[in-house]
């Protein structure tokens, strides 16, 4: 055997026993964490060789799969109640905090000229306002040339952790919208067209000029949309920026919750960006030990190693008192699958 086939050779034996466990990691839930999860997915397989797969389906999707046994972590943008969660064995946690933004498409319009507040967005959605020029959303914009132009509102079709609070926060400023249609992952929606995904609605918006929806504030960054600014809870004028999503998310208190239930939406502050939430894992308590342990370790890698590409795509981090909080709750409720952990 000649010496460089020899160390090819070699080199491949010992890269495959270094990955010879590597573990294969199945997850599905929310599109909304979908740009910032797959480069984790990345770098982690690239660190330790679990590979990370995860179906991009929609928060309904994924809580559905994990109830099922199917995977074995879900992502949801709508956190479940502790009775859901103790009916169907489940362990809850926060991941990261993500902000959802108006999205538009009109020719002309560079991003953050418009500006809404809720009432106004509401009855866009609720199809009372069809034009862009009418003069709800012109006393709001004086200095924009709006165009007689018809209104086109895309929502998602599929199960939505991004609907929910998307709506939630509507049901919060708008007692017409509460009362007409309410929130939830899925809404009967008055008027406009569905998309699935994220991905959907964005590549929708881009495509028709005089389109509206909303996405979570990645996808804005990665598909180069014109985003609004909003008028927030205290009345003040603020742009989808770091500065905005953290100051809303300040006010995420989880020591004060059980099973870190908590709805962020239209928070208190001059700078708080107003549709922002966090992003939850799910796990089954009744996984096999050695399962849950490999999906905590790439999730507390993330939470740890991975803040810097979270920071970068517009996600705020969890602070590390949060940090602390979830790990502690995983000893609590998931026992030796973090207790045993070579994290630990």
């Amino acid at each position: 055997m000649h010496l460089r086939h020899f160390v090819a050779t070699a080199a491949a034996i010992l890269t495959g026993i270094g990955h010879a466990d590597a573990a294969n990691l199945t997850g599905a839930g929310g599109t909304a964490i979908y740009p910032v999860l797959s480069k984790w997915a990345d770098q982690y397989e690239k660190l330790t060789g679990d590979r990370v797969n995860y179906q991009a389906i929609g928060s309904g999707g994924g809580i559905q799969q994990i109830q099922t046994k199917t995977v074995l972590f879900a992502n949801t943008d709508m956190p479940l109640n502790p009775e859901d969660l103790v009916k169907h064995n489940l362990v809850q946690f926060p991941q990261v905090i993500i902000s959802i933004t108006p999205v538009m498409h009109i020719t002309g319009v560079k991003p953050g000229e418009l500006v809404f507040d809720g009432p106004t967005l509401a009855k866009i959605f609720l199809g009372q306002i069809e034009q862009w020029d009418d003069p709800a959303i012109r006393s709001l914009n004086p200095g924009v040339k709006l165009p007689h132009q018809a209104i086109a509102t895309v929502h998602r079709s599929d199960g939505s952790g991004t609907t929910f609070n998307f709506t939630n926060y509507l049901s919060k400023v708008s007692p017409e919208w509460k009362s007409q249609v309410g929130e939830g992952t899925i809404v009967d929606w008055p008027n406009g067209v569905s998309r699935k995904g994220n991905p959907g609605v964005a590549d929708y918006v881009q495509r028709i000029d005089g389109a509206i929806g909303y996405v979570e504030y990645a996808y804005v960054i990665e598909n180069h949309l014109v985003n609004t600014s909003m008028i927030n809870r205290a009345g003040k004028q603020v742009a989808p920026t770091m500065d905005a999503f953290q100051a809303a998310a300040a006010n995420a208190d989880f020591s004060k919750v059980q099973n870190f239930y908590l709805i962020l939406t239209d928070q208190p502050d001059d700078k708080s960006w107003p549709i922002t939430a966090a992003t939850y894992m799910l796990l089954r308590k009744d996984n096999p030990p050695d399962r849950n342990r490999a999906v905590l370790k790439f999730l507390s890698w993330a939470l740890r190693d991975g803040q810097g590409e979270a920071r970068n795509l517009g996600y705020v981090p969890l602070p590390d008192n949060v940090i602390a909080q979830i790990e502690s709750a995983w000893s609590k409720q998931l026992g030796t699958a973090w207790t045993t952990s070579p994290a630990q």
